[in-house]
């Protein structure tokens, strides 16, 4: 596993994107699930405020019919995406595609040993991200 550091992560566990079919509304019954509110909407994204935990879900239009089960990936948020995709290269994941956003961010999808996809995504906004006392500072 060349470029993996043991004990040094490559990035954290920032949100769950879930493919629905109703991404609004989906959004308005998990707000109420967890007691938080919606605090983004655009065309193709609905954010959940992050919860207690620190967390948050995300709703996007399904590109398919209805999956079995819940259709979800994890976001992983990193300081650097195209450094932390060569990282999880190095580990055995690989590289799916890259997304670019509307409004020119964009993120790596990847893929586990399994196939099993997740985001590496940049950082939040200032005003979305929460901060940890001793962590931010």
């Amino acid at each position: 596993m060349t470029g993996y550091v043991a004990g040094m992560a490559i990035g954290w566990f920032r949100a769950v994107v879930v493919d629905a079919i109703d991404p609004e509304g989906l959004a308005a019954f998990w707000a109420a699930v967890l007691g938080t509110e919606i605090a983004v909407v655009e065309e193709g994204w609905v954010q959940l405020a992050p919860d207690k935990g620190g967390a948050f879900l995300a709703f996007q239009p399904a590109t398919a019919g209805r999956p079995t089960g819940m259709a979800l990936r994890p976001d992983i948020e990193v300081p650097d995406p195209t450094a932390a995709k060569e990282q999880v290269l190095a580990l055995g994941g690989t590289h799916v595609r890259q997304v670019v956003e509307p409004k020119g961010d964009f993120h790596e999808m990847m893929a586990d040993p399994e196939g099993n996809e997740f985001c590496l995504v940049q950082p939040l906004p200032p005003e979305l991200a929460r901060h940890w006392p001793g962590v931010d500072d």
